[in-house]
């Protein structure tokens, strides 16, 4: 964070396209503003090319300003300019090189209660700046000739930026109540940025949670994804939760945030231990372990692995609390969270459940001996994700008793060790037995059928477990055997 004058200001802008810019607003007799984004990273030392500018035409005089600029910028910039005009919502946008500046004429928005689509009229950049989401995204420098790097923050969006603080323009609960999307940007905008959220802020969050019910799915997974791929999700999944929004949108994830207790035991909050595997997942991606589907569907699978506790939880005299099969039950749980937030459907939803399905496969492997039969087997179910699903294991190692938790580790390290081995040997050919399912009906005379399926898993199994290699003759001789016993061959 740095804090600039005026003067420090224009030189920092003192740049072709600024320059050019101020030209164009001065010669169209118009004031032009860059704001947002671009201004509060300025002063967060980051770096920006996005540059949203608000164009005020002081005396009403010219419809549209904004695309009236973009208009005249693209001419004087030539062919290396391109300019797209979106008429409707009165912004133009020039794109040049590796840089996109958008204009829009300054705006007075008002929202009718079923509608986060406001009804929109020319205003001034005080109006413009009311219309802002928060204080830090509110401020403005001025690009005209005569008043070039002037800040206009009449908000106190500087003072929020060096004491890290959300907080909204107006009066927090008109904010979100007229756009409820922007209660998912200020709890995002909090965790990127790692801010905290101004108390009376927070507050009108709690009271207008259940607006995001106006919100389409999509632009809530927008949103939920920006903050997923921060670099501590956790942060913004607790303020969520906190605040009941993640109650709404992601109910089985809310749904962990329960200890029971019974003759003195309790089982851990699943929710914090979720975040906490959420974060080791969002620190190893950083790395060089890049995931199959990008970090983000891997985060998905971290924020998702244990929504099966919830479902699968029981208490036994003996055992105390258990789980049992909540890693199946979660996986069988995926496609339907998937479909109501018009997640994609595609590969990368398969991706998910088959991790959240496999995630105790290899936590079992490494609790007991590592076998290669068990390794075989972990390494031909996981297939192409069996490095993703690794990295999604290990981050799930939360366990406060030091010793077990150098246990599973090394155990790990080991697995993955014979991992490898496997890979440099093509496990895949390896793990396929030689013998498909047509040769096995055309031998025996069968339809597809679970015959069939019994007799292809038999010989897979025998492969796996090492028990035979995996050559045509030694496997006829068990597939005849088998058949034999299954009374598809006489006595």
């Amino acid at each position: 964070m740095k804090e600039y004058t005026d003067e420090e200001l224009a030189e920092l802008l003192d740049q072709d396209i600024f320059r050019t810019i101020s030209a164009t607003a001065d010669e169209l007799g118009l004031e032009c503003y860059v704001v947002g984004g671009y201004v509060r990273d300025i002063f967060l030392e980051r770096p920006s090319d996005d540059i949203d500018c608000v164009v005020v035409s002081p005396d009403k005089s010219i419809k549209s300003p904004g695309i009236e600029v973009a208009k005249l910028l693209k001419k004087k910039l030539g062919r290396r300019a391109y300019l797209s005009v979106f008429k409707n919502f009165g912004t133009a946008q020039v794109k040049m090189n590796d840089l996109e500046v958008e204009f829009v004429g300054a705006r007075r928005e008002s929202y009718q209660r079923d509608s986060r689509k406001p009804i929109v009229e020319d205003g001034t950049l005080e109006d413009d700046q009311n219309r802002r989401d928060f204080t830090i995204n509110a401020m403005a420098i001025c690009l005209n000739h005569d008043r070039f790097g002037e800040l206009v923050d009449p908000f106190g969006g500087l003072d929020d930026l060096w004491d890290g603080i959300i907080r909204t323009p107006l009066d927090p609960d008109i904010t979100f109540s007229d756009d409820p999307l922007r209660m998912l940007r200020c709890i995002r905008f909090a965790t990127r940025l790692n801010f905290y959220i101004d108390d009376e802020t927070f507050d009108a969050l709690e009271r207008n949670a259940g607006r995001i019910k106006i919100i389409s799915a999509e632009r809530i997974n927008e949103e939920l994804n920006k903050t997923l791929m921060t670099k501590t999700p956790s942060r913004g999944f607790v303020d969520l939760q906190r605040c009941g929004l993640l109650r709404l949108i992601l109910p089985e994830v809310a749904d962990l945030d329960i200890v029971e207790e019974r003759n003195g035991k309790a089982h851990k909050n699943n929710f914090y231990h979720t975040l906490e595997v959420l974060d080791n997942v969002a620190k190893c991606t950083e790395s060089t372990l890049l995931p199959v589907y990008s970090s983000l569907y891997l985060r998905w699978a971290a924020l998702l692995h244990d929504i099966g506790k919830t479902r699968s939880k029981r208490w036994d005299n003996l055992q105390g609390w258990t789980f049992h099969s909540h890693d199946h039950i979660g996986g069988r749980m995926v496609p339907k969270i998937f479909n109501r937030m018009k997640l994609p459907q595609d590969q990368k939803m398969k991706y998910v459940q088959l991790l959240v399905d496999m995630h105790m496969r290899p936590i079992a492997i490494a609790d007991n001996e590592v076998t290669d039969s068990a390794v075989r087997r972990l390494v031909n179910d996981a297939g192409d994700y069996i490095d993703d699903l690794m990295i999604l294991c290990e981050a799930d190692i939360t366990s406060k008793n030091q010793v077990r938790k150098q246990r599973f580790r090394d155990n790990y390290t080991l697995v993955r060790e014979k991992i490898e081995d496997l890979k440099q040997r093509d496990f895949k050919r390896l793990l396929q037995p030689c013998i498909d399912g047509n040769e096995i009906m055309q031998m025996f005379n069968l339809k597809p059928s679970r015959e069939v399926g019994e007799l292809k898993q038999y010989l897979k199994d025998a492969v796996l477990d090492n028990r035979v290699e995996n050559e045509r003759e030694p496997l006829m001789v068990l597939l005849k055997g088998k058949a034999q016993e299954m009374g598809l061959l006489p006595a």
